[in-house]
């Protein structure tokens, strides 16, 4: 039985499990800061160690009452991730960007699909919903270590930029995706017109309401507000395109990804991201925490031989898809052999689209997905940062005996890379674990 069950109920239960969950992660990440991980992956840890299978401190009845969290967790996330796409940064290399972005994203899709399908016999829409969400990759600690080490060049323009959109394609591969296997898990035809237009379409309208919201930002965001006021109307609007989603029955991440595309096209200035950056924090802790407390870990047995395909089918599809992406637009040879292996961490919107493929799938396929997923990110979590390492110093962006700079101040973080020109050369990493 739950401790807080027996201490407290009602608010008292909701407000002290709460701090219970903030603690925790916070508690949890002293000790991988320690070990030089990423938050999120304490996070994640702390949520397990609370949830059922381990303490069990916090009531099921209180976080099955939390589901918004994880629609507002993904707006944030995927409102960030639009500030990457500054069409006029994307403009000079898109061509070459693009097709590296799709290389290395969709051939790790189709290879993680694949290999569920026909190696450990799947069903299809669990192998692709898994494939999808396979593609999807956590920039951030990347970027933590490019700029720890001041590393500049072609590889680590490409690498960013790649970084950008490969979040992007992610998201649209699951819409598509999630479309087919919504109507083979229904016991639908796969190819039936309506089971691939209407969730498209929804995710059309969806986009274009986000791209409106950008334009409204735009609009109510202005000079005369004052700092509250300006972070008071972007959550109003973050919500309400949330919420909005919601109602579509699509997820919010295109929507909202749309949304901070358009507005910072349209404003050139950052600063909104950088308050969204400040305000948003306990919010993702609470959205990892929860994902690590829906761990079965009891799933994780019959899982444990697929995880483990999982895990390496999607390293070596990142590499191979890098590889050749970058031989085909004639990228360095540098480029060509070690971007994929700054592509490996994997957290935050796989995550969230974990979270969503379970509302697809039945019961114990949705619970298999999510054990895959989460287990796999801690330890993508564990290795990116030394991979990652490893390629600026295979292909030369920094030295064999260099020691790393000291770290930006506090408040230039979570200002993103800027990708093209003079530019390029500043990297500014997430605050947060957040792609």
């Amino acid at each position: 039985m739950e401790f807080l069950s027996r201490i407290a109920s009602g608010p008292s239960q909701v407000i002290l499990s709460l701090a219970v969950m903030l603690f925790g992660g916070f508690g949890m990440t002293r000790i991988t800061k320690r070990l030089h991980l990423p938050d999120v992956t304490g996070y994640i840890l702390a949520g397990i160690l609370l949830g059922p299978y381990v303490l069990n401190l916090v009531p099921a009845a209180v976080t099955q009452g939390m589901e918004f969290v994880t629609d507002i967790a993904l707006a944030y996330i995927a409102f960030g991730v639009g500030k990457y796409f500054k069409l006029s940064l994307l403009r000079a290399s898109a061509r070459r960007i693009f097709v590296i972005t799709l290389a290395e994203a969709l051939l790790a899709a189709a290879a993680v699909a694949l290999t569920m399908i026909f190696v450990f016999r799947l069903p299809v829409p669990f192998a692709l919903l898994l494939g999808a969400i396979g593609s999807a990759t956590a920039p951030a600690s990347t970027i933590m270590t490019i700029r720890q080490y001041h590393a500049k060049g072609e590889f680590v323009d490409t690498l960013l930029q790649v970084a950008a959109l490969d979040d992007a394609v992610s998201l649209v591969a699951f819409s598509v995706c999630a479309a087919v296997a919504g109507g083979l898990a229904g016991g639908g035809p796969a190819l039936d017109w309506k089971t691939l237009a209407l969730p498209l379409a929804a995710n059309a309208a969806a986009l274009a309401l986000g791209a409106g919201c950008g334009a409204l930002l735009k609009r109510i965001i202005t000079d005369g507000r004052s700092k509250d006021h300006r972070l008071i109307l972007v959550n109003a609007v973050i919500f309400a395109l949330a919420g909005v989603c919601d109602l579509l029955d699509v997820s919010p991440l295109l929507a909202c990804m749309m949304m901070g595309a358009v507005y910072v096209n349209l404003i050139d200035n950052k600063q909104l991201f950088k308050q969204v950056n400040h305000f948003s924090p306990p919010i993702l802790l609470l959205f990892f925490v929860l994902s690590g407390m829906r761990l079965d870990l009891g799933m994780l047995r019959t899982a444990g031989l697929i995880g483990i395909g999982y895990f390496f089918v999607r390293i070596a599809g990142k590499y191979l898809g890098a590889w050749l992406g970058a031989r085909v637009t004639g990228a360095s040879k540098g480029v060509r052999r070690f971007l994929g292996l700054a592509l490996v961490p994997q957290a935050g919107v796989a995550i969230g689209l974990a979270a969503l493929g379970q509302r697809i799938l039945p019961a114990e396929s949705g619970a298999m997905l999510a054990a895959i997923i989460l287990s796999s990110s801690v330890l993508y979590e564990m290795i990116g940062p030394a991979c990652a390492k490893g390629a600026l110093r295979l292909v030369g962006a920094i030295g064999p005996g260099k020691p790393p700079e000291a770290p930006a101040q506090e408040e230039t973080a979570g200002d993103g890379p800027e990708t093209t020109g003079q530019e390029s050369r500043e990297t500014d990493p997430e605050e947060n674990e957040n792609g």
